[in-house]
């Protein structure tokens, strides 16, 4: 996949310009993209046309707190397909009217044949101008222009704001299974305070949440943690270890199963697969280690099942 920001590249062939944020890529997402992409057919290059995530401050009036950072979002979009991805800083467009990045983005930078975009897709200065508007400076600019409309399940809007309320609920089981999000950390593992390995016998490796990026509900996962192309079944906290860090920034913070080895320094990805209990605040070490012991015989019960059921499903 080519970053267009990146290169300063402008393109020579005709594209199918997918447009949103794609905040999370869930289903309804998908079904954007995968229209660019339907576009290779007429020989159209399909390009997605994105924002910098941590440089949009403010959606809908609020403090916006991003799902996935832009590493893992490209990662998703490239395994869906997609040939190019122009991603610019939200500040560097945001005094440009509709009419303009519709002309200087779409039609010159991007050099669009067609355009797509959900049916509630919202663009240029303060918001100004609507699917509606899009069209007509398509016909203005020499582009077609698909409006896809909004993905419902159980007669609910699929969204990037419900997928973050989800996640703040825990529902990663649901998100995986009904809304297409298999919701994964993807970052730098950073030295601790060695608390896990040294007192608790329980060695970690320890994720920092980016300061704009949402952080799903505080507790405890089952997860599963891809090393050099291997997985390991995993436990993983998500939030501010009060018994032993009260008042620490957030983080993941996972113990692998079955695994030793230096990880410090090194990008690993952490899956998570279903939500087991809320964080709590232990009264000693001992009774953490206790709580951290039944969580793990939990988690190995689970990849127990799973595996069972993996080996009667190929036979």
């Amino acid at each position: 996949m080519i970053n267009i920001t990146d290169s300063g590249e402008i393109m020579n062939s005709k594209s199918a310009v997918a447009l949103g944020i794609f905040d999370g890529v869930h289903n309804g997402h998908r079904e954007i993209i995968s229209a660019a992409l339907e576009y290779k057919k007429s020989n159209l290059s399909p390009v997605v046309f994105t924002f910098n995530v941590e440089s949009i401050e403010i959606k809908h009036g609020r403090r916006y707190e991003y799902i996935y950072d832009d590493r893992q979002k490209h990662e998703i979009l490239d395994s869906l397909g997609v040939e190019y991805i122009f991603s610019p800083d939200a500040g560097t467009l945001k005094d440009m009217s509709g009419e303009e990045f519709s002309e200087k983005i779409l039609a010159k930078r991007l050099n669009a044949g067609a355009v797509i975009c959900g049916e509630n897709f919202r663009f240029g200065k303060n918001a100004e101008c609507g699917a509606h508007e899009l069209k007509r400076f398509g016909e203005k600019y020499g582009f077609e222009v698909k409006v896809v409309e909004l993905l419902k399940m159980d007669g609910k809007i699929i969204s990037s704001e419900a997928v973050r309320n989800m996640l703040i609920e825990g529902k990663i089981t649901e998100l995986r299974e009904c809304w297409g999000i298999t919701y994964f950390i993807d970052s730098v593992v950073r030295e601790g305070n060695r608390i896990g390995s040294t007192v608790l016998s329980f060695p970690t490796v320890n994720q920092h949440f980016s300061e704009n990026q949402l952080v799903p509900r505080k507790g405890v996962y089952c997860s599963v943690t891809e090393i050099c192309g291997e997985e390991y079944p995993s436990v993983t906290n998500v939030g501010y270890r009060p018994t032993v860090a009260d008042g620490a920034a957030p983080l993941a913070e996972t113990h692998i199963l079955d695994y030793s080895g230096d990880l410090y320094g090194k990008r690993v990805k952490v899956t998570l697969l279903y939500f087991v209990r809320d964080e709590m605040k232990f009264s000693s070490l001992d009774d953490l280690k206790k709580q951290i012991d039944a969580d793990i015989a939990a988690v190995r019960m689970n990849a127990a099942k799973e595996n069972v059921r993996q080996a009667a499903g190929k036979d």
